[in-house]
């Protein structure tokens, strides 16, 4: 199978969105060919990193899958300036492609925003490719439950209008959410057309990690990797850092970058949180030595409707993957957490709660949290493992 895909947001492992190179390394490494379209200006640095000067594209080879880098616009913030990003990445990419001479098999447009599905579609159609779509946020809907978007707006209008014409062409739509096919039934997608493909973790990528004994001699360290954005409600774990500052040997260690870093290390000053601890996002291939430092690790989102579809959050798989506890303040049609027994699960904004959890996990036996961190593995090997989803994903295809 020769297959293409479009996700302006794609990541090899120097960085930190790994799932689509991920998916494809190990699509190639089983003899199928794939190539992946992706934005060459980093989402979390807000950086051009992969081109200089008038170099609008490069393609290159990286552990067995073609990576084609496309020059887009630069922004700073979810402004004007980050709309013009996604609609040159969609044009670009399918001009790009289009203009490469061999024909895939299949090509798959990959969401958050829809342009580039439709631009996966365009490419498609002219290629006389089979065309898929992988859906990894529900635009307008996530942007209306944040309450960045008027229900009733032009926008939400017209980003509906692309959802519906994405979907009803796709063959098949990959979707993160263990539940999405009662979303897409809203839409009048037949559900036998949606495929649960959530994110993972290579099981090679955490094999050098000791497993964890449960015991912290040096004090009890809490840890949260990710993007530092306003989506994963990490006001509330500042919150329950200053509840337990006082308290005996704790540290919360934020390991990530993103728009609300700045906002969030100013705010842990101005509260003198001395227990807490701001680092920079780390790559993927460097993210499992870092992880080995926790003796847990904290999950807090806010109290949506959109979660009655399931989480599926690459954080989450590095968490069952690094073998430690885990305690998520959520709630969600599918929580991997209580299903693995790997932890704690209390409500969303329930800031005393979130403390209680990380007292009483502290207060289990060493054997008690490492078996906690063999759970979330074993989970991991079962559900999420890249190997899994890559069967899944081989057999949708076929």
């Amino acid at each position: 199978m020769n297959l293409w895909v479009l996700n302006h947001y794609a990541d090899t492992p120097d960085r930190q969105a790994t799932r689509t190179f991920d998916l494809c390394r190990e699509l190639a490494h089983r003899g199928h060919r794939t190539t992946i379209f992706a934005s060459s200006f980093n989402h979390y640095t807000f950086r051009e990193e992969r081109l200089s000067g008038r170099t609008t594209w490069k393609s290159e080879e990286i552990d067995g899958v073609r990576v084609v880098w496309i020059k887009t616009h630069p922004y700073r913030k979810n402004d004007w300036h980050r709309v013009i990003n996604m609609l040159s990445f969609a044009a670009r990419a399918a001009s790009t492609a289009w203009r490469l001479p061999e024909r895939p098999d299949v090509i798959i447009g990959v969401t958050v925003h829809p342009f580039t599905p439709v631009a996966a579609y365009a490419v498609a159609r002219l290629k006389h490719s089979r065309f898929c779509c992988e859906v990894t946020d529900l635009w307008p809907e996530t942007l209306i439950q944040f309450g960045d978007l008027s229900p009733r707006s032009p926008v939400a209008w017209a980003l509906r209008r692309l959802e519906r014409f994405t979907f009803q062409r796709a063959e098949r739509i990959f979707a993160l959410w263990r539940h999405a096919d009662r979303y897409f039934a809203g839409l009048g997608v037949p559900a036998a057309k949606v495929v649960w493909l959530p994110h993972g973790v290579p099981s090679t990528r955490f094999q050098g990690v000791p497993a964890y004994n449960g015991t912290s001699p040096d004090g009890f360290t809490i840890m949260y990797t990710g993007g530092l954005l306003r989506a994963n409600a990490l006001d509330l774990v500042l919150e329950v850092a200053r509840e337990l500052q006082s308290e005996r040997a704790v540290r919360f260690v934020f390991v990530g970058d993103g728009s609300d870093r700045a906002r969030l290390v100013e705010k842990a000053g101005a509260w003198r949180l001395g227990n807490v601890e701001f680092r920079g996002a780390v790559p993927k291939q460097q993210l499992a030595e870092t992880m080995a430092e926790a003796d847990a690790f904290i999950l807090s989102l806010q109290d949506l409707p959109l979660y009655d579809y399931g989480i599926s959050l690459n954080k989450l798989c590095d968490y069952l993957a690094a073998g430690r506890p885990i305690l998520f303040a959520g709630r969600s049609s599918y929580n991997p957490v209580e299903d693995a027994r790997a932890g704690f699960t209390v409500p969303p904004g329930d800031v005393q709660a979130m403390a209680a959890a990380i007292r009483a996990m502290m207060a289990l036996s060493p054997q008690e949290r490492a078996a906690m961190g063999r759970n979330a593995r074993q989970y991991l090997r079962e559900h999420h493992d890249i190997g899994v989803l890559a069967d899944r994903l081989e057999q949708s295809l076929a």
